[in-house]
């Protein structure tokens, strides 16, 4: 039977640099009849700490090719096995559309690798945009409810989903630490790239009468520091003068939906290494 009539597999490998690296790993693959279709690797110099992304196919003994990797590796290597798959997530939202309903487009037609289970909201704004799309809508009210309270009830909600990432399409409720210790390194976050810069409510407005000529936004993991977890894509789109706060809020709601999009791709295509606070992106 031929590679390509075999499931698809990636390996992600991080580690301290050795002479051999690449030779060592490809070298267990091959031992176990597996086709390697691509590889990526990164020697980051300044810690002396390698990265490695391999696609390959044939049929996995997840078991022994990882008893294989672990006697060739250094103790301190990460390894994961994952098949090629479209990753269960949960949306997160309050009532902002823009991010939402682009992403329930991209899941009807399988643009992101990913199968949206479920959207849970803060407030009722978004069940009729939902609805349309099949997907089931749960409304979490924080109303009189401590902000812990309110995330047991929305921890409550997600677990019949069982999903491999939360993304917050415009969530605009502060996740505690107890929160985003449960998920760590599944959470994905969307916003401007003003912070720190402006703060609070207008930052479009703050920005306009301060005349800023870029606009941003930033994807990025969810950690105990609110907006300061890994970043995984960002960009910037360039305004001048003519545009009023509101155009700017505008163009602003457009970037934020296209790197949510494209930080999302990378993420469930198993694309990114988280190592402390930073991460490493192939492309």
């Amino acid at each position: 039977m031929q590679a390509s009539n075999f499931q698809s597999h990636v390996l992600l490998i991080d580690c301290p640099d050795q002479q051999g690296l690449v030779h060592k790993i490809t070298g267990v693959l091959y031992h176990h009849h597996l086709n390697i279709l691509r590889n990526d690797e990164f020697v980051e110099r300044t810690t002396g700490h390698f990265y490695m992304r391999t696609e390959f196919s044939g049929e996995l003994n997840a078991e022994k090719v990882a008893y294989g990797l672990r006697g060739i590796l250094p103790d301190e290597a990460n390894i994961r096995l994952e098949s090629v798959h479209a990753k269960r997530v949960v949306l997160l939202a309050t009532k902002e559309h823009h991010c939402l309903s682009d992403l329930l487009v991209r899941n009807m037609y399988q643009d992101l690798h990913m199968n949206v289970q479920a959207v849970i909201a803060n407030h009722e704004h978004l069940r009729p945009l939902v609805e349309k799309f099949g997907i089931p809508f749960i409304c979490v009210s924080h109303e009189g409810l401590s902000r812990e309270a309110h995330e047991e009830a929305v921890l409550a909600a997600i677990e019949p989903f069982n999903p491999e990432f939360l993304v917050l399409a415009k969530y605009m409720r502060v996740l505690t630490p107890a929160f985003t210790r449960r998920f760590p390194n599944r959470i994905i976050n969307i916003h401007h790239s003003f912070l720190p810069a402006f703060i609070g409510a207008n930052p479009y407005k703050q920005a306009f009468e301060r005349g800023v000529k870029i606009i941003g936004a930033t994807a990025h993991f969810v950690n105990d520091n609110l907006d300061e977890g890994p970043i995984i894509m960002q960009d910037v789109i360039h305004v001048d003068h003519s545009k009023t706060a509101a155009d700017m809020a505008r163009a602003g709601r457009d970037v934020e939906k296209i790197v949510l999009a494209r930080a999302l791709k990378l993420v469930f295509e198993d694309r990114v290494f988280v190592r402390n606070n930073k991460t490493v992106i192939f492309e």
